[in-house]
């Protein structure tokens, strides 16, 4: 059983998530061409949607995804074009390894998926 205030969270971020400007056929693909498992949403986004200023993402990579600094550059612009504004894009192998537990305890209990490969 769903409690209550879990119910009115994941209807907030439902909420959230339809109000996002991406096509989501273009999202899949983009995913599926860069090897991603999954992307989600955190930050900003998820408190005060209109005030955001850009979008920050978790990226998951398959494991023979093997992307340099460059490769996450043009994705992260890629992904602006879909979203319409900035985007920070985030490994979330990078942010699981982070020393700083209050912030990766932070971002990994917020996470909102956006793609979730089938």
């Amino acid at each position: 059983m769903i409690r209550p205030f879990r119910l009115c969270v994941i209807l907030a971020y439902m909420a959230i998530l339809q109000r996002l400007p991406v096509d989501e056929a273009q999202l899949e693909a983009f995913c599926r061409q860069w090897k991603i498992t999954k992307l989600e949403l955190f930050g900003s986004m998820l408190i005060e949607p209109s005030c955001a200023e850009d979008i920050d993402l978790l990226v998951t990579f398959a494991p023979d995804a093997r992307w340099g600094l460059f490769e996450h550059e043009h994705m992260q612009n890629e992904l602006a074009g879909l979203f319409g504004r900035s985007v920070d894009l985030i490994s979330r192998r990078a942010i699981e390894a982070s020393g700083n537990a209050l912030l990766r305890n932070a971002i990994l209990s917020s996470v909102v998926p956006v793609y979730v490969a089938g």
